[in-house]
Order: structure tokens, then C-alpha cells, then sequence
């Protein structure tokens, strides 16, 4: 800590101008106790990661951040300092993605945290505190989505599954876990030249290059996937649905592309294809758990380790703008201390 009461924070802030424009931007500043909002757990905060709703809010950009200012960031893992929740004392070490953090909550990008105890998550003894980071919201929301794949019955014996945005955070954990389940992944990159070997090495069989889905296409197409794990949204869903095998099940979980979903009904009840959505942010305590749990025995952490990388609190900021363009790929921890 910079002392006992005064912090480091990312904080996002609103302005608006003369003509009623608003404009949002992040820096560096120092806070104390008095800023954070209520909750009845205070984190001494080790890590955090950059994810592409960090990189929006963080570059000022709409539609993540809902109240000003607000500190930044969607994850933190770190120690207890203090707790009236019976469920945690001090020294006890957690997790804490999604639940509001970093969008109506103050987050994870600061060196100390006040929230809800009734959604932490225990740091599970075979994870490290910065491979949790490095796992973080988006290794959470693959894990989510493999969980509901498995709970539709898709198999590896069902056919190849669909990894879109795969060298994102989400996609790169996606195509680790599923490939090591035994399902025959093919990912989709918008760098097949660049990050067709990484992609390969994290257990993909097939690489797709993302023009190939990105552009509207046809409401039906020739069948090819077995279930998908979207990350992108907009015309590249369209199409994965459009692709879709009879009885497929397609998890969504991003909007890279855009929120827009130009599509019919015709491969849900010509096909019987499922769309499931994937909320990270809201999920239940007993699902983050067994998550984790689940996490913590199917991951390969030495493959994670080779798909992240490190960054200092300060240098979030300019990561921003990479993250938003696609420079960076997998999974960026930001070291708090």
C-alpha cells in the first residue's frame, strides 16, 4: 500500500461540455479509503487483468462504465484485509470477476477493493494469484461456456466446435480447454500468418481466417459445426448459425464485431440450433465455483503461462488502445504492486 489510507487507482471520469457532450477518460490518480464504495470485504489487491471491457472503458469508450467516476477493471485477485462477511477473514485469498466490478462497482485496477463477500471465490490451491489473473473474467466466461456446451450434451464424438475471436483472452482459453477435453477445435483469426502456430500450439486443429465469417452471408449454409464458441457477435454469429449443424449449440459471449445479430429464424427451427448466452458478470455463486473447480483440473497452467503476458498498473492505460485494436493476444495480467 502507498500508505494507510491513500492508493493508486485507475479511475474513470465523465466530463461534459458546454454543447452537453460527454466524454469519458481514465489516468492514474491517488484516492484514499473515503472513495471506495460500500461492501463488507476490503482486498488488499495483487492482480488484475486487461480485458476488452477494460480496454473500453479505459479508452474512454461507451456501454461498460454506468456511474462516474468509477475505478477500473473487471477482475482482482488478491488477500483479505478486513470482513464482517463470517465467510472470510483475513488473509484468506480470492477472486472476484464480473458481479458489477469495474462497471457499476469500483474494480480491480487499484491497489485495494471494497465489495460484496457473498461473490468471492476462494483462490483454489493448485492456482497461483497471478495465474488466477491470468485466467481472469475471460478464462471464466471460456469455462462458463464450456460448462454449457457439456450441459447440451455436445460431446467431442458430436463434431468439430467453432473457437471465434480465438486468440482474444476468451477464445485462447476456450480453444486450451476444449481441446483438451478431446473436441476437435478450429479456431478463427483475423492474423492466420501471425497466430496460426500459437493457435495450433494451444491444441487447435484447423485455423480459420475471420474474413471468412465476417461478411453478411446466406440465412443457411453448408453444415459444419457441431457447437461454437462465439466471442464476436454481428455478422460472424450470423454465420456460425448459419453453418450450424442440425442440433448444434452455440454459446455467445462478446461483441467484438458488434452487438447487431443479422440473422433469421430459419436455423433454430430448420435446424433446431441453440443459441446460449454466457453472463459472466451475474453468474451464481454455486456456478463461479464449480468453475473454478473445474479450471483449476482441466487447464494446462504451463499453457497459460505461455499466453500471458505482464504489464504494470500504469501501463494499462496505454494497453488500452492495443487491446481494442487486436495487437494484443491472449491474456494480459496487470501487476498491482
Amino acid at each position: 500500500m502507498t500508505s494507510e489510507t491513500r492508493f493508486h487507482a485507475i479511475v474513470v471520469e465523465r466530463t461534459s461540455a458546454e454543447d452537453g457532450t460527454k466524454t469519458q477518460h481514465a489516468a492514474l490518480t491517488l484516492v484514499d479509503e473515503t472513495f471506495l464504495m460500500p461492501g463488507d470485504v476490503t482486498i488488499a489487491v495483487e492482480y488484475s487483468s486487461l480485458n476488452y471491457k477494460d480496454g473500453l472503458a479505459l479508452a474512454g469508450r461507451p456501454g461498460v462504465v454506468r456511474v462516474w467516476p468509477l475505478i477500473a477493471g473487471i477482475d482482482l485477485v488478491g488477500t483479505v484485509e478486513s470482513s464482517e462477511d463470517p465467510r472470510w477473514v483475513p488473509g484468506d485469498r480470492v477472486i472476484l470477476n464480473g458481479s458489477g466490478l469495474g462497471e457499476s462497482h469500483h474494480g480491480g485496477l487499484a491497489e485495494r477493493a471494497r465489495v460484496s463477500g457473498a461473490s468471492l471465490v476462494r483462490l483454489p490451491a493448485g492456482i497461483s494469484a497471478r495465474r488466477a489473473a491470468a485466467i481472469g473474467t475471460a478464462g471464466f466466461t471460456a469455462m462458463l461456456a464450456v460448462l454449457a456446451l457439456e450441459r447440451a450434451g455436445i460431446t467431442p464424438d458430436s463434431g468439430p466446435v467453432l473457437v471465434t475471436g480465438a486468440a482474444g483472452g476468451v477464445g485462447s482459453i476456450a480453444v486450451a480447454l476444449l481441446s483438451a477435453g478431446g473436441y476437435r477445435v478450429t479456431a478463427s483469426t483475423g492474423r492466420v500468418g501471425e497466430l496460426g502456430g500459437y493457435l495450433r500450439g494451444l491444441g487447435a486443429e484447423t485455423i480459420l481466417d475471420r474474413s471468412t465469417l465476417s461478411e453478411p452471408g446466406k440465412p443457411l449454409q453448408a453444415q459444419r459445426w457441431a457447437a461454437a464458441v462465439d466471442s464476436v457477435g454481428s455478422a460472424t454469429l450470423a454465420n456460425v448459425l448459419a453453418q450450424a449443424n442440425y442440433g448444434a449449440v452455440i454459446t455467445a459471449c462478446g461483441l467484438a464485431q458488434g452487438a447487431d445479430l443479422p440473422t433469421t429464424v430459419m436455423p433454430f427451427i430448420l435446424r433446431g440450433v441453440s443459441l446460449v448466452g454466457i453472463n459472466s458478470v451475474e453468474a451464481p455463486i454455486a456456478l463461479r465455483e464449480q468453475a473454478w473447480s473445474r479450471l483449476e483440473s482441466d487447464l494446462d497452467l504451463t499453457l497459460l503461462d505461455g499466453l500471458t503476458s505482464n504489464i504494470t498498473l500504469e501501463e494499462a492505460l496505454t494497453a488500452a488502445d492495443d487491446i481494442l485494436a487486436g495487437r494484443l493476444h491472449g491474456r494480459t495480467v496487470v501487476s498491482i504492486h
